[in-house]
């Protein structure tokens, strides 16, 4: 399989459903590496098309990617493309995170870039992931909790607000749990 020939154009639907198609359950697992090794690609159309993809997948293949979190993770904390850069903050988002598998260069990734000039889709991508890390570590939580009141008063878009308003209504619920 050619994937490289298959990803070096825009992608419909059809094409993503193909790909997706040819590289689901664990007998393809081989396909998907071969997927994943496309996501690094000198060729910024193949890299982003190969990472559309993997958003694509249904929730058991999906779990594939969980063994690359930390390799994904050092991707994302490289990588100066934009699309990239949301298209891996989406992988990272669909995959649990343990309180041992917090990494403090990514916490701080992500921590940074709420208040920074990403585009609002980083922006709430980063705050889901910097509170699904923060979520282990009471101090970290005050932290964070600090970063987003300073967002009080900013222009939002409706997608950052509603991660705001989100976030903050489960940390009033984990406090009511708490008591």
């Amino acid at each position: 399989m050619d994937f490289r020939k298959k990803l070096d154009r825009r992608l419909t639907p059809e094409n993503i459903h193909e790909l997706t198609f040819l590289t689901q359950g664990k007998q393809n697992d081989r396909r998907k590496e071969q997927l994943y090794t496309l996501i690094t690609d000198p060729d910024n159309r193949i890299a982003y098309n190969a990472l559309w993809v993997f958003t694509h997948f249904d929730l058991a293949d999906n779990e594939w990617l969980y063994a690359q979190r930390d390799n994904l993770t050092d991707i994302l904390l490289k990588e100066t493309h934009t699309g990239k850069k949301r298209l891996l903050l989406t992988l990272l988002e669909r995959q649990p995170v343990a309180k041992e598998s917090v990494r403090t260069d990514y916490l701080d990734f992500c921590l940074s870039k709420i208040l920074g000039t990403e585009p609002y889709g980083i922006r709430a991508l980063c705050m889901k992931q910097a509170f699904a890390q923060c979520r282990h570590f009471p101090e970290l939580l005050d932290e964070l909790i600090s970063i987003m009141d300073m967002l009080d008063g900013c222009e939002l878009s409706p997608g950052l607000r509603t991660a705001r308003k989100n976030i903050l209504k489960q940390l009033r619920q984990g406090e009511k749990a708490a008591r």
